[in-house]
């Protein structure tokens, strides 16, 4: 997501009293989605993220003029949400995280482990056998793992 969208569309998440959690453009021309995840302290609802995709929607329409063909997509990062910053892992130290990798690390591109420790651009996950020094640059996909109860 370009830096310009970043700009439009925080403060718009932000005034309306939610944290932007993460913004994603997938596929493109006619099935590029948009997807906007938000978050805050007693969950999101249904009327949550219609209320921001109703503002960032008309935001973007005058952005762009109307011209571009995409789908809004607005929702909770959820249980096993997206991690794509150090804050994100920061905030989740000692949680299982998955994490896939462009490149292998020792050998491997996927993980699986407890968030032991962050830096501003490694993350260290227990995997159990081991602890791995994972570059945040360097990931594919990083999602929390979680774990429940029976």
């Amino acid at each position: 997501m370009t830096p310009r969208f970043h700009s439009l569309i925080e403060p718009i998440v932000s005034d309306l009293g939610y944290e932007l959690w993460h913004i994603e453009s997938v596929g493109q021309g006619r099935n590029a989605v948009l997807r906007i995840y938000i978050d805050a302290a007693e969950g999101i609802d249904i009327e949550d993220c219609e209320a921001v995709s109703r503002e960032v929607s008309a935001a973007l329409d005058v952005e762009d003029e109307g011209g571009a063909a995409y789908s809004l997509e607005v929702s909770s990062p959820g249980m096993d949400r997206p991690l794509v910053s150090a804050e994100h892992f920061e905030r989740f130290a000692g949680e299982r995280a998955r994490v896939n990798m462009f490149a292998p690390v020792e050998g491997q591109r996927k993980f699986k482990g407890e968030i032991v420790a962050v830096s501003a651009d490694t993350v260290d996950l227990n995997c159990g056998d081991a602890i791995y020094r994972l570059p945040i640059g360097d990931m594919a996909k990083a999602r929390l793992d979680p774990v429940f109860e029976k």
